[in-house]
């Protein structure tokens, strides 16, 4: 499994990348929430079944959420109306522009800290993933994903003061789908990466 310790070295700035998507729910260890899983990339990591990808913040547009509230509805013979509340379920929307095709120059063969070979010049900001790491991820992943998502939602963990202590950690992770996903070549580079627009929607189980 995932450490702490790997987590943190692949966090370049205070807080993690804004989603990351993994095969398996994950651990809440210490009040954390870690992948189960390793790292595409990682050292060893193509011997393992459950896998996960960090996804770059490098020019992504806003996260978009829309709740669907799953219901029936119907008035009373007295006119009032009652609603029988089945589920609320999530879409979540997004988009890169200018992704590089690739987040780092070699295979970066992340150490069990989380960092990259240091032959491995870094393309994405961040370190997350690039244009090609979404699209392979898209191409093998026909049923359902975990998403984990970095925003301030503290109310998942209570209402006390502890709650709002976990700003810099992920805060959300829901069971997903692909409903939408297209891509273009934006610009081709001379002899490092691409640039690529991506644009993804994912639908809750």
């Amino acid at each position: 499994m995932t450490s702490a310790a790997y987590m943190a070295g692949r966090q370049k700035y205070t807080r993690p990348q804004g989603m990351l998507w993994a095969d398996s729910p994950g651990t809440l260890e210490n009040g954390v929430y870690l992948p189960n899983d390793y790292e595409v990339s990682a050292a060893n990591s193509g011997t393992l079944g459950n896998q996960f990808i960090a996804l770059s913040d490098d020019n992504r547009q806003p996260i978009g959420f829309q709740v669907e509230r799953i219901e029936k509805r119907e008035r009373m013979i007295n006119g009032r109306m009652r609603s029988y509340h089945i589920a609320d379920k999530l879409s979540i929307s997004t988009s890169w522009n200018m992704l590089p095709s690739r987040a780092f120059a070699l295979d970066p063969n992340f150490d069990e800290n989380g960092q990259p070979n240091a032959d491995s010049f870094m393309y994405t900001t961040d370190g997350g993933a690039g244009g090609v790491d979404i699209l392979d991820w898209y191409e093998k992943h026909q049923g359902s994903f975990w998403v984990f998502l970095a925003y301030d939602k503290y109310s998942t963990f209570g209402n006390d003061d502890a709650a709002y202590a976990h700003l810099p950690q992920y805060n959300q992770i829901v069971e997903m789908f692909f409903s939408d996903f297209s891509y273009s070549v934006e610009k081709r580079g001379g002899s490092t990466h691409d640039f690529w627009n991506i644009s993804v929607t994912l639908e809750e189980v």
